[in-house]
């Protein structure tokens, strides 16, 4: 977070103020610590619905959201004044401080200063376009901010003296009431049930997420990739919005679906749930509300819309485990590393998705992109269904067609494999597929009346499902379309 001095380049020197009866006394140069994000490396990519699949044609380039640790800032102090005795009396004009006006010349301006980068040419579609394509997104994993704030500084006013104003972010006033259907409204209601989790890894490694409290005993529901690298062996704490700490394990976790499952070891009393909407529900339009700690900045609130429903989206958890497949709500409330986990509500203050991946401009001078608006929260139907089945189980459950597919984008539909991992049948005998007559090369286009254009999508769309569930599926086989029922079976756990 910074503030730029727009239009002042080049403008050290104004009018010169009329000559004071005193020496002037030189103002303190305003101090601080904002952060700025390294680059993070990239993530594998997984395969197949049973195992974790191949990599997608990455369209495009995605990168995980590393932890990014503070810098300073870097602008000109002033020099300090001669004394009225060296420089003899009356003195010249006071010169203005580089971090009021700009120095002239072109001097920096206060905060982190931009890192120029030529984005990549994006790649031609054909008439599908960006609706069709698969969105392979970047994780927002991390994001630990330094100590921000911003600052103003005022001189050459009438009197000639000179100063600064320190202006530091703080917490919300208790004493401030608004109607509960504003923005201000919900958001007073939903903070005090959101945590700022803070994963640490044995081996050093670990980031800043967000989640928020889905039952009064205690669990907590975020993404995967948010604990992956300390669920194992590691630290895990949420901080509450009254800066209240706990201490917390996982309880279960789906790579596959990017949901996780915590449990504070020791709840408070009088925990608030928020409430669950109902995202089948949800019209491109709604308004939307996320809530998290992007780069680290806990209890932030930015406002949006659903912009688009059934996304597909595909995206690694960049510690190298598995990839998660979505059908996603888009959303253009801006979302950034250490958003991951955090709600995204109604405007009435329901949870409809969990904030899990935004889409990265694959610049390769700054893969760790901010907001460019397109986020993508799991539906929380879905994650509602996975969050139960952790805390009955501690395992997830996946929904499958017994069929392994191909992950290339441009084949008009998912592609039935010639063979399955580790050189097995691409499909499985008196599976599913099987039993409905789907074969090697068999190109699978609808699933129930969603369009599919490629393996991630098809993946996506059964993971909006249960095993037991009937679909239909239309596919291609010799240049014939054809049409059948497929009842879905299951796989347990991540192996």
């Amino acid at each position: 977070m910074s503030t730029e001095n727009e239009g002042n380049e080049g403008n050290a020197a104004e009018a010169a103020p009329s000559v004071p009866s005193a020496p002037p006394v030189p103002a303190d140069a305003p101090q601080g610590l904002p952060g700025s994000a390294p680059d993070a490396p990239p993530h594998p990519d997984a395969t197949t619905t049973q195992h974790q699949p191949a990599s997608p044609a990455q369209d495009p380039p995605t990168t995980p959201m590393a932890p990014v640790p503070p810098t300073a800032p870097q602008y000109a102090p002033p020099a300090a004044p001669q004394s009225a005795a060296d420089a003899g009396w009356p003195p010249p004009p006071p010169a203005v401080p580089s971090y009021a006006h700009g120095a002239q010349g072109g001097g920096p301006v206060w905060g982190a200063p931009a890192q120029p980068h030529t984005p990549d040419a994006p790649r031609k579609r054909g008439a599908g376009g960006l609706v069709a394509a698969v969105v392979v997104a970047a994780l927002v994993a991390g994001g630990v901010g330094g100590a921000l704030g911003f600052w103003a500084a005022d001189s050459n006013n009438d009197s000639g003296s000179s100063g600064s104003t320190t202006v530091a972010a703080s917490g919300t006033p208790q004493d401030l009431k608004r109607d509960p259907g504003t923005v201000a409204g919900v958001a007073a209601k939903a903070l005090p049930s959101v945590v700022t989790i803070d994963a640490q890894g044995g081996d050093g490694e670990g980031g800043t997420g967000t989640g928020f409290v889905y039952d009064k005993e205690g669990h907590i529901l975020t993404n995967n990739h948010v604990v992956a690298s300390a669920a194992d062996s590691g630290q895990l704490t949420a901080t509450f919005s009254n800066g209240k700490k706990y201490d917390a394990e996982v309880v279960g976790r789906a790579q596959g679906y990017d949901v996780a499952v915590l449990k504070l070891k020791n709840p408070p009393q009088g925990l608030t749930p928020l409430p669950l909407g109902n995202s089948d529900q949800v019209a491109v339009g709604d308004s939307t509300i996320a809530i998290g700690a992007p780069f680290g900045l806990s209890n932030t609130v930015t406002t949006g819309i659903i912009s688009a429903k059934n996304r597909p989206v595909a995206s690694g958890d960049g510690s190298g485990g598995s990839n998660s497949y979505m059908s996603a709500l888009q959303t253009d409330a801006s979302i950034n590393p250490g958003n991951s986990g955090g709600p995204l509500l109604s405007a009435g203050g329901a949870v409809i998705g969990i904030n899990s991946a935004i889409q990265s401009t694959g610049s390769t001078g700054q893969s760790q992109a901010g907001s460019i608006g397109l986020g993508f929260a799991i539906p929380i139907n879905q994650a509602k269904n996975v969050a139960q089945q952790l805390i009955k189980t501690g395992q997830p459950v996946y929904p499958v067609i017994g069929a392994t597919v191909t992950m290339d984008e441009k084949t008009g539909g998912a592609v039935i494999s010639d063979q399955g991992a580790g050189g097995t049948e691409a499909v499985t005998k008196d599976g599913p597929a099987a039993r409905a007559g789907l074969r090697a090369g068999d190109v699978i286009t609808k699933f129930n009346d969603t369009v599919v254009d490629s393996g991630p999508t098809l993946i996506g769309e059964i993971w909006t499902h249960k095993p037991g569930d009937k679909v239909t599926l239309t596919y291609k086989r010799d240049g014939k379309t054809s049409t059948v029922e497929v009842t879905l079976g299951e796989r347990k756990g991540d192996s």
